[in-house]
């Protein structure tokens, strides 16, 4: 499948996108850095008409607008709920006061967070749907399935039967603004690992779910409408739920100080490649953690380098081991490097972060320097890269 297929939002006539497109947004979720993003929002036009969430506070005024024009002077019948965040759920009050006929849809979960967000009684209107459940509109009917931690715990996704939509809500979303008229395949790795990463499990059931179901398009409520590449999304988030390499090749994160450790790295990389082996070297001191915890689980191998520093682990690749941690890390052969001037302790603090991970090589040796890399330390390098092989 070729990965090079571009953003898409068109569905058919009958079901319409009216989301928004952030093209300003460079942090989301207050920490990740992204070239923008979308707020994807559907409209399902029939007998009766529903509308397949919200967007984020950011695109209100653009979102109602969107909505007047797509339903002219007729009104929505429903508003399904899929997922109660805010970047989805902001307009959901706007809305029902907007259309005080329409009936509001979602999960059980759904119906217990809907006060803790919106102070307008929606409780009566409110009406909950259990699996396998559906919603008949006309010619076309939805079909809901629950998809809990996925990656809240009231995530349904809809199946709209007629036309063969599954609406996905955070499931297959990628970063990046639907302007960008370019490929979508890292931005969709960078969402998975960084916001659904840690729940592989739960991703997989889900992936049993839409199994038994024909699927000629997935919408879901981040990043492009999927049609052609159905297969290739579906087969990403298998093999990444699965906590399965991506790629082979050896990703070497690394936290210098003062950049005797950074020379040490990127002159152990060239060994590396050299001997055949494709390696991708981060500086931490740069680059956002998100992108390391991205390659972290694309990769099949990783070598972690950090100096000691206070007698802990060198912050930022703290704040990496961190986040892996959280992440649920798993399933890696992983090398150390630390480098100490005179005492050193941050091999020792890697390990001790790693071995509380599950399925976890550490390859032996870990290699210790102190302050610059000599060549007394050539046998230890060429040691771990054969461990590493």
């Amino acid at each position: 499948m070729n990965e090079t297929v571009k953003r898409r939002t068109e569905i058919s006539d009958a079901i319409r996108y009216a989301g928004y497109d952030d093209e300003e947004l460079e942090i989301f979720e207050s920490q990740y850095p992204t070239e923008g993003i979308s707020y994807n929002s559907y409209v399902i036009l029939d007998e009766k008409i529903a509308i397949m969430d919200t967007v984020d506070e950011r695109g209100t005024d653009a979102y109602f607008a969107q909505i007047k024009e797509i339903l002219g002077d007729r009104k929505p019948d429903y508003l399904v709920i899929q997922h109660m965040e805010p970047d989805h759920a902001a307009n959901i009050g706007r809305l029902a006061d907007m259309y005080p006929d329409m009936k509001i849809v979602g999960s059980n979960g759904t119906g217990q967070m809907l006060p803790r967000y919106f102070e307008n009684v929606l409780e009566s209107r409110f009406r909950i749907v259990k699996e396998g459940e559906t919603l008949e509109l006309g010619k076309h009917t939805l079909q809901f399935f629950m998809a809990p931690m996925v990656h809240w715990p009231e995530v349904m996704v809809s199946y709209e039967q007629s036309e063969r939509v599954l609406f996905s809500a955070d499931a297959f979303g990628t970063f990046g603004a639907l302007a960008h008229d370019e490929e979508w395949i890292a931005d969709a790795s960078h969402y998975y690992f960084n916001i659904v990463g840690k729940y592989g499990a739960q991703v997989q059931a889900l992936l049993k779910k839409a199994a038994v179901l024909a699927i000629d398009t997935i919408a879901p409520l981040h990043g492009p409408v999927h049609k052609d590449d159905i297969p290739m999304i579906i087969e990403k988030y298998d093999l990444w739920s699965r906590y399965e390499p991506d790629r082979k090749g050896i990703f070497m994160p690394y936290a210098s100080i003062h950049g005797h450790l950074k020379a040490a790295v990127l002159q152990f990389a060239k060994e590396l490649e050299q001997a055949g082996e494709k390696v991708v070297t981060m500086d931490l001191t740069e680059e956002d953690v998100s992108e390391a915890v991205e390659q972290a689980f694309l990769y099949d191998r990783m070598i972690l380098a950090a100096c000691t520093y206070d007698a802990e682990i060198f912050p930022p690749m703290n704040d990496l081991l961190h986040h892996l941690k959280i992440k649920n890390f798993q399933n890696r052969k992983i090398g150390i490097i630390e480098n100490g001037s005179w005492a050193s302790s941050a091999g020792k603090k890697m390990k001790e972060y790693l071995e509380g991970m599950k399925d976890i090589t550490i390859a032996e040796p870990m290699v210790s320097i102190k302050a610059t890399r000599k060549a007394s330390d050539d046998e230890a390098f060429a040691a771990l890269a054969k461990a590493m092989a």
